[in-house]
């Protein structure tokens, strides 16, 4: 069961800090909808195409092109509000949010701003200790994304690339409910998965499907807890946004570079300006990009291209019955089904790959016993080797297969990991391969007597040991081993060695 009960974390006397501090952090994540065409225009999204060569008129803004909206797009939207229980507003509308930027060619992009697709929602954030604190979510609004500037390919000039432009993108903001670093790392990394989950964005952040700008504020103790009684803003610091992360590990970063900057300036006498920055990693510092910009000074207005965009409720139901499992039932049912503990099962389900992988290999055998292999053998295995379960050369049925020869005592543990090891790099069948090497165990105990007093009889100075040390019985079950090749049977080793022994 959950701590929802959690304290939130503080800042305390860092960088020379004369008060203990608290964080307050708000993140706009801007997820790039999973679809074949951008949001206004039949262009294609692939990543990695040719530059400029995946941009139809009205995305490079010809003259006379009008936008029409993709109605997958907009069930995405739908598909991820309701993934994260939020109101699925029923009318929506588009502004165009004005500015100018070498990469935006209609000089404006198209957004939601008074009007959204989704409302109020929440995310439930679990922190690596057994706590978990409720994010609220304040809306989500679909967006056309802008194009990339490339300023690394001539000293002299800038390039262009228009592929991205025009790329449906969900901007998902979040109440300032997250107190600390880690804590925004999970809250992204909660999201991702759960939209993952959903087939609604690949949470690609190294190709910048998945960024976030942060806002970041600090407070003194228990104003934090004055917000939340009166929603009044007034109570919390002036905040900072950093813009454009796609990394969880610099967005832990950042959020500490920042907290100290804006501690030493106020512990200083100094005034906290609201401002947009962006994190240099390399420098491990924020640096101030442009003073922050009110709504006004956007000039948004309704988009006179877009009609009111209006959905109907039986539309929203039915996207909702054909809504798959989601990361948090997952994770009950294999706890209950499959009697996981709460960490094996949060490893399992944290990819859908991983919990799908899992429960076929699962599938009418001992839950535990498949979760060990899983997530010791073939997870760590591939994590040596900077795989994914994607990448897996073991398939389910060859684990299953393994598995199987275990619980059946043709093999034992010892040689179920020798024959893992042959499944991974040669493949094959698992019943065939210790058919055809001779790896079966060794369960007849006339067999193992036999080699035991052997042991035994050539042994008889260990033997009085042992009787006076029962411990020492360990050796002669260690021998036997030996002598048949690893393949006896450890339980009837044992019990014949006590045996023997007067144990």
């Amino acid at each position: 069961m959950l701590d929802l009960t959690y304290e939130m974390p503080e800042i305390k006397t860092i960088a020379g800090a004369k008060h203990d501090w608290e964080l307050v952090i708000g993140m706009e994540v801007h997820a790039q909808v999973s679809s074949n065409a951008k949001l206004f225009s039949g262009a294609s999204t692939q990543f990695g195409a040719e530059p400029n060569s995946n941009v139809a008129f009205v995305d490079a803004a010809m003259p006379g092109m009008l936008p029409v909206i993709n109605e997958y797009c907009v069930e995405q939207a739908v598909r991820t509000g309701l993934g994260l229980k939020a109101d699925i507003n029923l009318k929506s509308a588009f502004d165009r949010k004005n500015y100018f930027y070498p990469d935006l060619p209609q000089g404006y992009q198209i957004s939601q701003l008074y009007h959204p697709i989704v409302g109020e929602g929440e995310v439930l954030v679990e922190m690596g200790d057994g706590t978990a604190r409720m994010v609220r979510i304040e809306r989500i609004h679909m967006e056309q994304d802008a194009g990339k500037s490339i300023h690394d390919m001539d000293p002299h000039m800038s390039f262009v690339d228009l592929n991205r432009t025009g790329v449906c993108l969900m901007e998902i903001v979040s109440r300032p409910d997250i107190r600390g670093p880690e804590e925004a790392a999970a809250y992204i990394a909660k999201l991702r998965q759960i939209m993952r989950y959903l087939g609604t964005c690949d949470g690609n952040m190294q190709n910048g499907n998945l960024r976030a700008d942060v806002n970041v504020s600090i407070c003194l103790p228990g104003a934090y807890e004055k917000y939340q009684e009166t929603q009044d803003f007034s109570h919390l610091g002036t905040r900072c946004e950093i813009k454009n992360m796609n990394s969880m590990r610099f967005i832990q970063q950042a959020i500490e570079v920042e907290a100290r900057r804006q501690i030493a300036i106020v512990e200083g006498g100094g005034k906290v300006e609201q401002e947009t920055r962006l994190y240099d990693p390399d420098k491990g510092e924020t640096r101030s990009m442009r003073s922050k910009e009110e709504a006004h000074d956007y000039r948004y207005f309704p988009d006179p291209d877009l009609l009111p965009l209006e959905i109907e409720q039986a539309w929203v139901d039915d996207i909702a019955a054909k809504l798959p499992e989601l990361p948090d039932a997952k994770k009950a049912r294999f706890i209950e089904a499959f009697g996981l503990t709460d960490y094996d099962a949060s490893v399992l389900t944290a990819e859908v790959e991983s919990a799908a992988y899992f429960e076929e290999v699962a599938k009418g055998r001992n839950g535990k016993l498949a979760a060990n292999w899983v997530i010791n053998e073939l997870f760590g295995r591939l994590k040596k080797e900077d795989h994914d379960i994607t990448d897996s050369p073991v398939s389910p049925a060859q684990l299953g297969g393994i598995i199987d020869l275990i619980s059946s005592d043709a093999i034992s543990g010892k040689i179920a990991k020798d024959l893992f090891e042959i499944v991974y790099t040669e493949g094959g069948d698992p019943a065939q391969i210790v058919e055809e090497r001779g790896m079966k165990q060794v369960t007849d105990t006339g067999a193992i007597e036999a080699a035991l007093d052997e042991i035994i009889a050539a042994n008889p100075a260990q033997v009085e040991k042992a009787k006076v040390n029962p411990k020492l019985a360990g050796w002669f079950v260690g021998q036997v081993m030996k002598a048949t090749g690893g393949k006896a049977n450890p339980k009837a080793v044992n019990e014949l060695v006590a045996k023997k022994l007067g144990g």
